[in-house]
């Protein structure tokens, strides 16, 4: 995939959740890729998307409060997060290395150590 790494390719990609954006990303130079341009199925695509789309569900953004259940929620969406980037890797194969970064902002609003 086309980043701004030296050789503007990558094989090093990252699944993370954030706000507004796609969640496939350059493990080096951290370029956000289009999903759209992600060598993946359709249907992949859009398990993708509701993943990304429910990133900071734990969080009340009115009020810039963890929600009553967060870490939990926030824990769920991790696992979602490493069930879906088993799928990536499956359906990318050995050319691309692929890791997942799960979400820590729970714990950040609750204050707790990582």
């Amino acid at each position: 995939m086309r980043c701004f790494c030296e050789h503007n390719e990558t094989y090093n990609l990252k699944l993370e959740g954030e706000v507004d954006t796609d969640p496939i990303w350059c493990n080096q130079c951290g370029c956000n890729f289009d999903i759209e341009e992600a060598p993946i199925s359709n249907g992949l695509k859009d398990e993708l998307v509701r993943w990304v789309m429910m990133y900071g569900d734990w969080i009340n953004w009115d009020k810039d409060t963890l929600r009553p259940n967060g870490i939990e929620l926030e824990n769920i969406h991790n696992k979602l997060g490493e069930q879906l980037t088993e799928k990536v890797k499956k359906e990318l194969g050995i050319k691309y290395k692929v890791t997942f970064s799960p979400s820590s902002t729970a714990r950040l609003y609750a204050g707790l150590d990582f």
